[in-house]
């Protein structure tokens, strides 16, 4: 086995930092429409990560993308999480959880949350005050039949959870999806969301495509309370559907009819630490797409 002398390993060494440090910042690994690291958000590959979790993750970190926010864990711990992500040269930022988890795990939520190091714990989808008025509290017929009540009441529960989650060193916030844009009595779910909520125990990662599908303008939102969101998340939709029709087909970035100009222009002005990349249905290889939705991220000119 041919020797390595001290002097030459040292270089090696310094070689090898250099290269680390000029690989984190490298502008090829920001998002340039929000000069903040590529994110994606995991759901996007929901069925690559059961087969093979780390190859999936080592795929993405060579696409471009340096932050993810996870969507389940796959049976992992904490440690083997870690290890994956560093291999691949990610960094998981926050995760995802259903109200129906976080209330009666929350103890072993943040546990795992500090031990893997996460800056954020995130509610994904809101629950029924009482579950029992409906024959399956998960679907989406029960999200679409919330109530104002239902609303407020869950507002009330992301305060107490905030709370926890900030006492353990990581901060909670909720991602949007459609349903909280319905209004009642001319009082809109979201904004009443954002009301009661109290800003020092729960911030909010807004849904871009989500948002703008029910019926909302990102824009507006950021520009009304730019110290209340700290995500985002950037997806496309090919819309054109008839009013009350299932969501229309998720694409890639730039296919869909989604102008993110003026949302990128707000966000910058906002809070907004991280924005997560996300593609829920693909017609192509999803590595293929994920790079056309990097691409756009990275190349993006507002």
């Amino acid at each position: 086995m041919r020797r390595i002398s001290r002097r030459s390993f040292l270089k090696a060494v310094s070689t090898s930092a250099a290269c680390a440090a000029v690989w984190k910042s490298a502008p090829w690994l920001m998002a340039n429409a929000m000069d903040l690291p590529l994110g994606l958000q995991l759901y996007s590959v929901r069925d690559l990560l059961p087969k093979d979790y780390e190859g999936t993750l080592q795929q993405l970190g060579a696409i471009g993308f340096r932050e993810v926010e996870a969507a389940g864990f796959f049976d992992h711990t904490p440690s083997q999480v870690k290890q994956a992500m560093d291999r691949a040269g990610l960094h998981c930022v926050s995760a995802h959880y259903p109200m129906a988890k976080l209330q009666p795990q929350m103890d072993e939520i943040i546990h795992f949350g500090k031990d893997l190091g996460l800056q954020y714990i995130v509610c994904a989808s809101p629950a029924l005050k009482d579950p029992l008025r409906v024959k399956d509290p998960a679907s989406r017929e029960a999200r679409e039949s919330m109530t104002l009540d239902d609303w407020r009441w869950n507002a009330d529960q992301f305060n107490h959870i905030g709370e926890r989650v900030n006492a353990a060193g990581m901060r909670f916030a909720y991602h949007n999806h459609m349903t909280e844009f319905r209004s009642e009595n001319g009082v809109v779910f979201y904004d009443e969301l954002l009301r009661l909520t109290d800003p020092t125990k729960v911030t909010m990662e807004l849904d871009c495509g989500w948002m703008v599908l029910g019926g909302k303008n990102p824009v507006d939102y950021l520009t009304r309370y730019p110290t209340r969101f700290s995500m985002l998340h950037v997806k496309d939709f090919k819309l054109g559907g008839a009013a009350g029709s299932p969501p229309p087909p998720s694409t890639e970035l730039g296919h869909g009819n989604i102008d993110y100009r003026p949302i990128f222009a707000a966000a910058k002005k906002a809070d907004i630490q991280h924005a997560f990349v996300e593609q829920e249905e693909f017609d192509m290889p999803p590595m293929e797409a994920l790079k056309i939705d990097a691409d756009y991220m990275r190349n993006f000119k507002g």
